[in-house]
């Protein structure tokens, strides 16, 4: 099939939760002898260069060039009107005028669209059948932000939230098949009612990368992984090092805390200056940082979709403690492959028995890695997109069929 991609964030290198899920789409499809042509967006010419890199994986890519300072302005005078701010945010002229040629000049099997702020650029596309992978369903994402932004900001963002949801409503109408990543964003949006048809694929992980190690790790080592310029890491890090740091740190002194992700905030870097706690900032590599500690921390208030972050270290035979938010999208039993807290006195009884216990550990982690390889391999989640592709393709013929 000749298929067009369409993702939101360029994507290669593979580096990043929005660029993970769509890489291993792309080098699927292609591996399976479709021809895949992507079109996404680039916001720096040394993203350009990076992603050059996604030539052996398709057929053909095209790169739509944006500017910060424009895209900030298209969210603002989106502002007043029913659009949401977060399509200007990905709009981008060169990437529709892109699109455009791609669908007169070519014949198309297949339209493939992850992330709904970029189905703007085919939604009104009615002759070949089309998917949308919504991943997370984004409007729930900036409804919940409201709970934590001060006013008036969270107005704005419980404003753009609503937005949004309408928006998710009336893109899931145009499309022969939407998905989610997870259950959980599935019953999302099947609790939308709109009359689509729609399922869900899971995340996978790099099982041989992300591989177990004999290195030795220290029990006094815990790490938090993601990238620190990301509210929802922001805000829980936060709220973990200022009602939950202090306790654990009275019951075992020795512990160390490692936060370890890019481009952390001034706020994130003074959280280096507590006891205990390093940011590390951007490094090449986050394993080194796993594999020295005896856990990982997951302390998501804000969770949408699926944490990658759980997947990487869980199918590094690194035990995780994260909350139940976090842990809804991930295909594990709490208590077998992970655990799960919600309050500080949970968190800290937690991390405190696996510190305590190389039984423990052991178990969690053997767990983990077995359940990471059973059920978030990206082999299986592939072979299921494949039923879907099949399935969306089946709703268009028989939507076709009853125009005639």
């Amino acid at each position: 099939m000749n298929i067009l991609y369409l993702c939101h964030r360029f994507p290669y290198p593979p580096t990043r939760g929005g660029k993970i899920r769509p890489f291993n789409m792309i080098r699927h499809l292609s591996a399976a002898g479709h021809r895949v042509t992507v079109c996404s967006l680039v916001r720096s010419p040394q993203e350009a260069e990076q992603g050059q890199g996604i030539a052996p994986y398709c057929a053909d890519f095209s790169m739509g060039g944006v500017v910060e300072w424009l895209q900030v302005l298209r969210m603002v005078v989106r502002l007043p009107v029913p659009t949401p701010s977060s399509m200007g945010y990905f709009y981008s002229s060169e990437m529709a005028d892109q699109v455009n040629d791609l669908l007169v000049s070519r014949r198309w099997d297949l339209i493939f669209v992850h992330c709904s702020s970029v189905a703007q650029y085919v939604a009104q596309v009615n002759d070949v059948p089309k998917i949308l992978d919504f991943g997370d369903m984004d409007s729930q994402k900036w409804l919940e932000y409201a709970n934590y932004k001060p006013f008036p900001f969270s107005m704005g963002y419980r404003y753009e939230g609503g937005k949004m949801l309408a928006a998710e409503k009336q893109l899931a109408t145009c499309f022969d098949l939407c998905t989610a990543t997870t259950r959980a964003e599935w019953e999302t949006l099947q609790s939308y009612a709109t009359g689509a048809d729609t399922d869900w694929f899971p995340n996978g992980v790099d099982a041989e990368y992300f591989s177990p190690s004999d290195a030795a790790y220290d029990p006094d080592t815990i790490s938090f992984i993601g990238r620190m310029d990301y509210y929802p890491n922001q805000e829980c890090m936060t709220r973990f090092c200022a009602e939950i740091w202090p306790l654990l740190k009275s019951s075992r002194p020795a512990l160390k805390l490692l936060i370890v992700g890019a481009d952390p905030s001034p706020a994130m870097r003074q959280l280096g200056c507590i006891e205990g706690v390093t940011v590390t900032g951007s490094v090449p590599d986050v394993r080194p940082y796993l594999r020295q500690s005896v856990l990982m921390v997951a302390p998501l208030n804000i969770a949408r979709g699926t944490q990658n972050k759980i997947l990487e270290a869980m199918a590094m035979g690194i035990p995780v403690v994260t909350s139940s938010l976090a842990a809804a999208g991930v295909d594990a039993e709490p208590g077998t492959h992970f655990l799960v807290a919600d309050i500080p006195q949970d968190y800290v009884l937690a991390i405190l028995r696996v510190c305590s216990s190389a039984d423990d550990r052991k178990r969690l982690a053997q767990a983990g890695r077995q359940r990471m390889l059973s059920h978030h391999a990206w082999p299986r989640a592939m072979a299921r997109l494949n039923g879907l592709i099949d399935r969306s393709i089946r709703n268009f013929s028989i939507g076709k069929g009853a125009l005639a």
